[in-house]
């Protein structure tokens, strides 16, 4: 199995060269040149509006028109109607969520999970216009040791599953435990259980944003209908893709463009901009760029690359949190703390107990010796950080350190130094 190499995966990022160590990935990824060179070309070159039958105006088109063949190879879709962009998860899921209101009937259920307020908001507000019902997927402690030590089981999100059931919005990785969800496992158990309990029609919503860092997507194995994933956190542009199944833009939706804008007579056409057009050009170097960690040039092998690389990150600094002198001094991981490829380097902690320390100041300890950068707070997953127990302040939250593949031990190394000062 191919492996990275960290020198040519660094050289590719113009801000690494600095020198700072970027551990707040999961808040958004450093760029590619690749990606910023694209980004200049188009507004250099073709920065016109769109469906101009002039030369630069057709160049600019056929750009504009690659992001929707990178967004398909990214999500594996099945074709490139199926995709399009926006200018956040966010924004996206709430539109999905407008477009899908005719719908949805009183007393129909959602599923959400404690997770990221993207894929939570918008069904909440839906079930508030539609009077349907909102249920939780809890993640609850794997450990007796640590009340924190939280993680989703699919054998509690079965009996959530009833005849009423029409939406389930769950997320493949959580931002603030660095789980993997098993999507395709969870996907089938619910639709069999939802097919038992006689449920008219199933829909999956899929957040991908804190997953495709890490992973490979695959809609089309994990069999689910919807599906968002952040660019910005993808080594790309600040913007964000979205999958929609073709069975779901014929059916479930209905246009929230403007009125006169059909295509095909078509209910719902995903158009392929959304965001700035040189947002989506610039997008177009991702796949490029990923494959060209391996060999093999192909997606499958980077991701396996990325993955394994990422596990000799999360190695010691998972040991170093989770050592018994550590855990006498009050750190708890919130999460799973085992060292495997279910979980991503994305790691968050608090300091509890006698000696607790507020995770606001340890980042502060950090900021004032500089050269690093990593946050505190709930991440916008504020259910799940205020429904921990023993309770956490959810404004204080967490410490949250989160690395990607072109993270170094040595920068671990060098995080760890400044722990073991503030945990002292």
């Amino acid at each position: 199995m191919a492996s990275l190499d960290i020198d040519e995966v660094r050289a590719c990022f113009p801000s690494l060269q600095s020198g700072y160590i970027y551990a707040d990935n999961a808040g958004g990824s450093q760029t590619t040149q690749g990606v910023i060179d694209r980004i200049v070309d188009y507004l250099t070159n073709t920065n016109v509006q769109l469906g101009a039958d002039y030369f630069v105006g057709t160049l600019s088109n056929k750009r504009v028109d690659e992001g929707p063949f990178t967004a398909a190879e990214m999500f594996n879709a099945a074709s490139i109607d199926e995709v399009g962009f926006g200018p956040s998860s966010t924004m996206i899921l709430e539109n999905i969520a407008r477009a899908l209101e005719n719908d949805i009937q009183p007393g129909d259920e959602f599923i959400i999970s404690y997770e990221h307020e993207a894929n939570n908001g918008p069904w909440k507000r839906l079930a508030e216009r539609r009077n349907a019902v909102v249920k939780y997927w809890q993640p609850t402690p794997v450990s007796a040791e640590n009340p924190y030590s939280v993680a989703y089981k699919v054998e509690e999100l079965l009996p959530l599953v009833s005849s009423r059931t029409r939406l389930v919005a769950i997320t493949a990785c959580s931002n603030i435990l660095g789980s993997l969800v098993p999507v395709e496992e969870a996907v089938k158990a619910l639709r069999q259980r939802a097919k038992e309990q006689g449920a008219r029609k199933v829909e999956v919503s899929v957040d991908c944003v804190s997953y495709a860092p890490h992973r490979k997507m695959d809609v089309r194995q994990w069999d689910i209908d919807y599906c968002v994933f952040s660019v910005y956190k993808v080594y790309g542009t600040h913007n964000a893709a979205v999958y929609v199944r073709s069975a779901a833009l014929q059916t479930s939706l209905t246009s929230i463009a403007h009125h006169f804008l059909k295509v095909d007579d078509k209910p719902y056409k995903l158009q392929p901009g959304g965001p700035g057009y040189e947002l989506v050009y610039g997008a177009t170097a991702i796949v490029p760029y990923l494959k060209s960690l391996t060999p093999e040039d192909d997606l499958v092998a980077s991701f396996n690359a990325i993955a394994n690389h990422e596990q000799t990150l999360l190695a010691p600094l998972l040991r170093f949190l989770t050592d018994a002198k550590q855990v006498d001094r009050g750190v708890r991981i919130v999460g799973r703390s085992e060292i495997n490829l279910s979980r991503v380097p994305t790691v968050s902690f608090v300091v509890v107990g006698q000696n607790a320390i507020k995770s606001k100041d340890i980042v502060g300890a950090f900021d004032k010796k500089g050269g690093i950068g990593i946050r505190y707070g709930h991440f916008y997953a504020y259910s799940l950080i205020d429904n921990l127990r023993p309770k956490l302040d959810v404004n204080d939250g967490v410490v949250r350190i989160s690395l990607v593949h072109y993270n170094t031990v040595e920068e671990v190394e060098k995080i760890l130094d400044i722990l073991r000062e503030v945990l002292a």
